[in-house]
């Protein structure tokens, strides 16, 4: 944990032995995953305890391994390597190729320009691959920056799996013509808070500051706002392990880390937005995690869903779904062998392209705030993710 209580200060002796304690905990965190990968079936609970709990999955090593598990993808069953012939046929391939190359920032200091131009292609061909297999979904902006997280963490094919997946599951309701759904889902976050601290709720609403400020949190898994990349992964250790919901409670429990800050804070909508859309440097994720969880245990989806407006949410019932598959998966090295036994698949032929859609569906819907520099501080949180968001708010 990051607390300092019951360690010895100094260096000498007491820092040795922190070191060791610190390595000894990681052996056993990574033998009790091992463990979890390798039994028959993969032992779920386990893998998702681990994700969750201190330290989440340790290594970008192990992370190959367990992301795929908690999402039920069979890596020896992955789609086809993404080929450049979509973007030809793709309604929004312009659309990605210029949020593509907006995410120039998330790709580490110091990579060789001519890797990161492969990597940018393979972006491109990734996100299109998904939208292609899935004619029913609609991108939206913000898509691209967990497209990226997976991509530098497992790959091309793998992460291509991954994004389906999610898109189909946890990012369903972000994915569809309208933002209605997405809308609804940012409406959860003042009743936690309210659930929480009636102070700080009263003073949220006063403000008029709504809930746009956690936008980009949710539609990218915080991975847009965030700069240090340990920071992405330890959150996206945690959401893959979780409900589809917990990036709200996660962005709730933020806002009531920060209660005394906010209410410090001039209560008008501009000063508080700019308060809340920007998440200090040095912020304790590891603290957001574990309080998050409880935050999840005390006030449950079936209790939030009673508190707001009854609206069915893709994500939130397919989540059974993904939860008894992922619960029944055989080890890898099974998988392997079963692979290798079976007669190669004929290609499916790729589903017909779907006609453009005449607006192309952005992150952020109008907003019935009055003009000034309210409304020119959420004008600059939609500069943040691209000028089109502009288009979407007035």
């Amino acid at each position: 944990m990051s607390g300092s209580g019951g360690r010895r200060r100094g260096a000498g002796p007491g820092t040795a032995t922190q070191r060791e304690e610190s390595l000894s905990w990681r052996k056993q965190k990574s033998l009790q995953i091992h463990r979890a990968l390798t039994s028959d079936p993969v032992d779920i609970d386990v893998l998702r305890g681990a994700a969750e709990s201190d330290g989440g999955l340790l290594s970008q090593e192990i992370r190959r391994k367990v992301w795929p598990k908690l999402l039920s993808v069979n890596v020896f069953h992955l789609p086809p390597k993404p080929g450049r012939g979509v973007r030809c046929r793709h309604p929004d391939y312009n659309q990605v190729q210029m949020d593509v190359r907006r995410s120039l920032k998330r790709f580490p200091a110091g990579m060789r320009d001519a890797e990161r131009s492969v990597l940018l292609e393979q972006l491109t061909d990734m996100i299109l691959s998904v939208l292609q297999s899935h004619p029913e979904l609609h991108y939206y902006q913000g898509f691209h920056d967990i497209a990226v997280t997976l991509l530098l963490t497992v790959g091309l094919r793998l992460g291509t799996g991954m994004l389906s997946t999610l898109a189909t599951h946890h990012l369903r309701d972000f994915m569809d013509p309208t933002m209605d759904r997405t809308k609804h889902i940012l409406h959860y976050l003042m009743p936690l808070i309210q659930s929480e601290s009636s102070e700080l709720h009263s003073f949220l609403v006063r403000s008029e500051v709504g809930c746009i400020f956690a936008l980009s949190w949710l539609i990218t898994w915080y991975s847009h706002v965030l700069t240090n990349y340990q920071h992405i992964l330890r959150l996206y250790d945690f959401f893959l392990a979780s409900h589809p919901l917990m990036p709200v409670y996660c962005a709730a429990q933020m806002v009531l880390m920060r209660e005394q800050e906010v209410l410090r804070c001039e209560c008008d909508m501009a000063s508080v937005h700019q308060l809340l859309s920007r998440i200090p440097t040095h912020f304790p994720y590891g603290t957001l995690v574990s309080l998050s969880l409880g935050l999840f245990r005390r006030h449950p989806p079936t209790r939030l869903l009673q508190l707001t407006s009854q609206h069915k949410s893709f994500s939130v019932a397919s989540f059974h779904s993904l939860q008894i598959s992922s619960s029944s998966q055989r080890p890898d090295s099974i998988l392997q062998r079963e692979a290798e036994s079976d007669p190669p698949a004929e290609p499916s032929p790729p589903p017909p392209p779907r006609s453009q859609n005449p607006l192309v569906k952005l992150a952020v819907w109008g907003l019935s705030a009055s003009i000034g520099a309210a409304a020119l501080a959420v004008a600059q949180s939609a500069l943040e993710l691209g000028p089109e968001l502009l288009m979407g708010l007035f």
